[in-house]
């Protein structure tokens, strides 16, 4: 099953490395992310899942890296970014190939330098995040067809951990369909 798995979570989970997790959608990327979080020092501190692929193109910059009152049209208040929101804890970057070019020049800016700047703002924050990023798509395929920089992929990839489909792991299904069964259960209240 996952042991594999597992062990390459426990290998990295006390360092700060960045971790790329590469697996078909379904595989449990986000399990193991969290997985990641809660066997590290920063188990205690914030765990912040962004999908990446459901941020509209106008808005990343000030999703990712927040923005100061009157930055733009619509900007009434200050925003924190989520880089400023995992303060100290793990940002989980899922479906990160779906970031277009200009954004991912600027995400690879911040794990360079562990700064970012809000849009419109003036000072640098620091960016103290451990960063798991995740993807189903080929990388490899993007980065040749120039939809993917193979600059950013070096400093996300520190440490790849690769998911196994469910079907090449068949051994988990009993298990996975007893959990699954007892969570139904306990929802709607049956034995």
């Amino acid at each position: 099953g996952l042991r594999d798995v597992m062990e390459r979570v426990a290998q990295v989970a006390l360092s700060d490395a960045p971790v790329f997790l590469l697996g078909e959608t379904g595989s449990g990327k986000e399990v193991v992310a969290r997985a990641i979080h809660r066997q590290s020092p920063r188990a205690e501190r914030s765990f912040i899942r962004v999908n990446c692929g459901a941020i509209p193109n106008e808005l990343i910059d000030s999703e990712l890296f927040g923005h100061e009152r009157g930055s733009f049209t619509g900007a009434v208040t200050q925003r924190r970014g989520w880089f400023e929101r995992a303060s100290g804890g793990t940002l989980f970057l899922d479906e990160v190939a779906e970031l277009p070019l200009p954004a991912q020049v600027r995400l690879l800016r911040v794990m360079q330098d562990g700064l970012v700047q809000r849009v419109g703002g003036e000072q640098s924050i620091t960016a103290d995040v451990r960063i798991v990023a995740a993807t189903h798509q080929d990388l490899r395929g993007m980065i040749r067809a120039g939809r993917f920089r193979e600059d950013l992929w070096y400093r996300l990839a520190v440490f790849p951990i690769e998911l196994p489909a469910l079907r090449e792991r068949v051994a988990d299904v009993p298990s996975l369909a007893a959990h699954f069964a007892q969570r139904a259960a306990a929802k709607l209240g049956l034995s």
